[in-house]
C-alpha cells in the first residue's frame, strides 16, 4: 500500500492552506457565488455554534478548568 500521509491539502502547512483558501474565497466573490451573511444570519449561526459546544459538558468543564488556572496564576506571589 502506498504512503499517502504526506499528500493533499490537510498535510500542507497552515500558511499554504490559508493562501489557497484565500484564493478560493476571492474567486467566489469575484464570480458572485460566495454567500455573504447578513448580521442576522451571522448572529443565528454563532448562536447555534455556541449551543452545540455547550452541550459537550466535558469540553465546557475543561474550558472552566483552564480559565481557573489562568486567573489564579496571576494572583500567586
Amino acid at each position: 500500500m502506498s504512503d499517502t500521509s504526506k499528500r493533499g491539502f490537510a498535510s500542507m502547512d497552515e500558511d499554504k492552506q490559508r493562501e489557497i483558501a484565500s484564493k478560493g474565497g476571492k474567486a467566489a466573490h469575484e464570480k458572485g457565488t460566495a454567500h455573504e451573511f447578513t448580521s442576522e444570519e451571522a448572529r443565528e449561526a454563532g448562536s447555534k455554534g455556541g449551543k452545540a459546544v455547550s452541550q459537550d459538558r466535558e469540553h465546557m468543564a475543561e474550558i472552566g478548568r483552564e480559565g481557573g488556572k489562568k486567573s489564579h496564576k496571576n494572583t500567586e506571589k
